[in-house]
């Protein structure tokens, strides 16, 4: 098992970041509030990962904190929930914004989630609501610190945050919708991205 990775950041297109580790790149999928954290390309990181085996894929999956990895352990234990879902779901609301959700069997604000029906709503209620205390003790641990080629032809950072909308799950168009609210001039793509989910949320509350 691949628990965690330390170094240098290569490339990172939401919601890829490619990390070389003593010569050997390693592709990790991360939820935005990772990417958040991330410093610059050519910069050294510190992911914590867990790792995902399949019949035609090993996948690995990188947080910059224990609560992040302990909240995508827990989803992913749920059935209906695989890797993907969990990753939106963790880009969508913070640790404590779902644990309050559970507590409040709050299904209006999961459903608005892309990928989360009213059935999978439900589930995660049910499921974690037995789990509330170790979700809610998942939050209050702290971060983890950061330590101190070829480049593919860079996107625009409206067309990076509408490519990482849709692999979170929102459709195309209502991926260019959200990123098009925004004032995005001279903003980064994770900028955009940040600002395009915080206004979903708004429109959950």
């Amino acid at each position: 098992m691949i628990g965690r990775l330390v170094g240098e950041i290569i490339h990172k297109k939401p919601p890829q970041v490619l990390l070389d580790v003593q010569g050997v790149g390693y592709e990790v999928d991360a939820p935005m509030t990772t990417f958040y954290d991330l410093p610059e390309v050519g910069e050294r990181t510190v992911l914590l990962t867990h790792l995902i085996v399949r019949e035609d894929a090993q996948l690995l999956y990188g947080f910059s904190s224990e609560s992040e990895r302990s909240m995508f352990r827990h989803l992913i234990r749920i059935n209906g929930v695989g890797p993907k879902l969990a990753l939106t779901i963790l880009s969508g609301m913070s640790g404590s914004e779902l644990a309050r959700c559970v507590h409040d069997n709050n299904v209006t604000a999961l459903v608005k989630l892309p990928g989360v029906g009213k059935k999978t709503a439900e589930r995660l209620i049910v499921e974690l609501k037995d789990r509330l205390k170790e979700l809610v003790a998942a939050v209050g641990q702290a971060d983890v610190s950061t330590e101190v080629s070829f480049q593919p032809p860079a996107a625009s950072p409206l067309e990076e945050a509408v490519s990482a909308l849709v692999a979170l799950g929102y459709k195309p168009p209502e991926a260019t919708r959200m990123v098009r609210s925004i004032e995005s001039a001279e903003l980064g793509s994770e900028d955009i991205i940040r600002q395009a989910l915080q206004a979903a949320a708004k429109g959950r509350a």
